[in-house]
């Protein structure tokens, strides 16, 4: 009677909650660093489209504008990991304070050298700290989730909420942009965009308490520190996140190639609001399951379903075809992206995980950066839409990659330690 009783009252018991977004947003402290972390996550958004804007105005040409914009974005491919290094090492606070105010200072003084008609090579000296010291928000606030959550299972519903705030500022961040420069002036996207990063960088590395601890070191010491891409499972993310740039970029140019070519110019920003909006409607219901499958295998399973689609962009001869395969590319992009962000936090140290980010951060700039330019290439030498073939190569070549080193994604065992000072020890992967 008693085995009777217990199991009546096992299925009247509430059934555990879900990680949902509403779990996740009630997070002790939660929106103490995720307001002032939109604010300043979303000048990321505006700085390309407001050069671009601000210098082909100037100078009359597209060509010197897009090279201006690609300096300051391989800059910031380039400096994003070493970013995230210093402030795993030294605490977010101490790197964006000087951050943000060098990044105001270069993007003032762009915008001066800019609107003084200043030669070509003027620009690019400006562009290169613009772009080195573009403050690393996005990664600095999943590295204050991961300090919130530690394990928990809304470590997911983060990522994807993450993702969802990436893609929501790359869809209003353009838009804001191009109304200030159109409507306003052209020089006023690029200084509203210092003034954001300035006064939301300023707020966001004022909340301290939400900041990952940094580890007590011996003033006496040597202290190594390990860097986050000794980890395998890191270095074949990036290769992963390589080929999401390569979508990114090969669909910005490509969609508006293929536009121009059929006619109809105006649909280009249609057809990338539908890609973006897959993107954010896939990102809101990855984070809404519950997820029983491993994380590795959601991300081979992701990114074939990516690479499939991507692989189909090229054979759309009309607007209606691009628009469903744009939409289908976009919902694979998010659970690849949300996947691989839930992995660094099993495969690397806590005191590296800012570094982890922001190379992948980096990685999708790079992949978009190298995208852009050998589409565009493809474009002016081939047919209108032959862009598309970058994304199929990009993300094919990465599958390879994942398919053939699955195994590194696995979680290292916590027991491997490294010396980093006298007496000091802390677990770390090892190749």
């Amino acid at each position: 009677m008693a085995s009777t009783v217990t199991t009546e009252q096992a299925a009247k018991a509430p059934a555990p909650s879900r990680p949902g977004y509403g779990q996740l947003l009630r997070t002790r402290g939660a929106w103490t660093f995720l307001l002032p972390g939109f604010a300043a996550r979303q000048p990321f958004a505006m700085l390309t489209i407001s050069i671009v804007l601000l210098v082909q105005h100037t100078t009359g040409s597209y060509g010197a504008a897009g090279a201006a914009a690609a300096v300051t974005g391989t800059s910031m491919a380039l400096s994003a990991p070493w970013s995230g290094r210093l402030a795993d090492r030294y605490g977010q606070r101490a790197v964006l304070v000087p951050g943000v105010l060098v990044h105001t200072v270069s993007a003032l003084s762009l915008t001066a050298l800019a609107l003084a008609h200043a030669p070509l090579w003027a620009l690019f000296a400006a562009a290169v700290p613009t772009g080195a010291s573009v403050p690393q928000v996005g990664p600095m606030v999943r590295a204050r989730w991961g300090v919130r959550l530690q394990d928990s299972p809304l470590m997911t519903t983060a990522a994807a909420f993450e993702s969802v705030t990436d893609e929501l500022t790359f869809v209003v961040g353009p838009l804001l942009a191009t109304a200030l420069c159109t409507a306003v002036t052209p020089s006023a996207g690029l200084v509203t965009e210092a003034a954001l990063t300035l006064v939301g960088g300023l707020l966001f590395a004022a909340r301290r308490s939400t900041q990952p601890a940094v580890t007590a070191r011996s003033g006496h010491a040597r202290v190594e520190h390990a860097s986050a891409l000794r980890v395998p499972g890191v270095r074949v993310l990036v290769v992963t996140f390589l080929g999401i740039g390569s979508v990114f970029g090969g669909m910005q140019v490509s969609l508006a190639a293929f536009t121009e070519s059929i006619g109809e110019p105006g649909l280009n920003g249609v057809l990338y609001g539908v890609f973006a909006a897959g993107n954010m409607i896939s990102g809101v219901v990855c984070g809404a399951i519950a997820w029983k499958v491993t994380p590795e295998r959601r991300l081979l399973v992701g990114y074939a379903g990516l690479a499939l689609a991507s692989s189909a962009l090229w054979t759309a001869h009309s607007a209606l075809p691009l628009a469903g395969l744009g939409l289908l590319v976009g919902m694979c992009i998010a659970p690849a992206l949300i996947t691989g962000y839930t992995l660094v936090e099993a495969l690397v140290p806590a005191g590296a995980r800012t570094e982890a980010f922001t190379w992948l951060t980096g990685a999708v700039a790079l992949g978009q950066a190298a995208a852009v330019t050998v589409a565009g290439q493809l474009e002016d030498r081939l047919w209108g839409g032959a862009g598309f073939l970058v994304p199929m190569a990009g993300t094919l070549l990465a599958l390879a990659t994942l398919l053939a080193l699955r195994s590194r994604l696995s979680a290292p065992p916590r027991n491997l330690t490294v010396a980093r000072g006298v007496g000091h020890r802390e677990p770390v992967a090892v190749d």
